[in-house]
C-alpha cells in the first residue's frame, strides 16, 4: 500500500489544504492528514479543536486518515508506514525552507521521499495565517477556508 503522510499544524484547515488532500488522493492509497502537536507554538486552535475541524472536514473523504503527532515527522512515517511525506508548495519563498527539511528528512530516514505539490493557481496566496488575520480584523473568510471552518473563526474573534 502506498502511504502518504501530510503534516501541518493545519492552525485552521484552508482550501488550499483541501486542494493538496484532494491531489494527493490520486497518487496514494492512503492520505494521512497529521496535526503536529508543538509545546512552542501558541495556535489560535487547541490540538482538539483542530483535529475536529479537520475530521469534518477532509476525515470524510475516502482513504484519508487524521492523526497527530510529535516529535520526529520521519519517525512517524515509519510508525504509520508511509513512505512519503507531502507538502504544499505555494511560491517560490515556500522552497528554500521546504528543501532544507526534505533534504535533512532524508539524512534522518532515507527510506521516506519528500513530494512537493502546488495547489490551485487560486490558494497560492493562502495561508492559515492569512486567514486568521482577515478573520481576527472582521474581514469575511468564506473563500478561504471550509464553512464550519469560517463559523468557528468567527467564534474564536468574537467572544
Amino acid at each position: 500500500m502506498k502511504r502518504a503522510i501530510y503534516p501541518g499544524s493545519f492552525d485552521p484547515v484552508t482550501n488550499g489544504h483541501l486542494d493538496v488532500v484532494e491531489r494527493a488522493r490520486k497518487l496514494f492509497d492512503e492520505v494521512i492528514v497529521a496535526v503536529a502537536h508543538n509545546d512552542e507554538k501558541q495556535p489560535l486552535f487547541s490540538l482538539k479543536e483542530r483535529l475536529n475541524l479537520l475530521q469534518q472536514t477532509v476525515g470524510k473523504i475516502d482513504n484519508v486518515r487524521i492523526a497527530q503527532f510529535d516529535g520526529l515527522l520521519v519517525e512517524f512515517a515509519l510508525q504509520q508506514k508511509a513512505n512519503a511525506v507531502l507538502r504544499g508548495l505555494r511560491a517560490v519563498s515556500d522552497f528554500e525552507f521546504e528543501f532544507q527539511m526534505a533534504l535533512m528528512n532524508r539524512k534522518l530516514e532515507g527510506n521516506v521521499e519528500t513530494i512537493f505539490l502546488m495547489p490551485k493557481e487560486e490558494y497560492t496566496y493562502l495561508s492559515s495565517r492569512l486567514v486568521k488575520e482577515i478573520a481576527r480584523l472582521g474581514g469575511d473568510v468564506s473563500k478561504f477556508v471550509p464553512s464550519l471552518v469560517a463559523s468557528a473563526l468567527g467564534k474564536k474573534f468574537k467572544g
